[in-house]
């Protein structure tokens, strides 16, 4: 009987991980598309400007 619930245990705690990190790629799903758009017009503000970057 301890044998099964120590495996009970180890499902639950490997489920409790994947959950968080479907959760968190679910969440990087949203923001990086968002953060690739802002870095395409910043990139376009500062060509345009015609100033060197360093």
């Amino acid at each position: 009987m301890s044998s099964l619930l120590w495996i009970v245990i180890v499902i639950a705690v490997v489920c409790f991980i994947l959950g968080g990190t479907v959760k968190a790629v679910a969440f990087l799903l949203w923001v990086a598309p968002i953060l690739l758009v802002v870095a395409v017009v910043m990139f376009l503000m500062n060509r345009a400007s015609g100033r060197r970057g360093v």
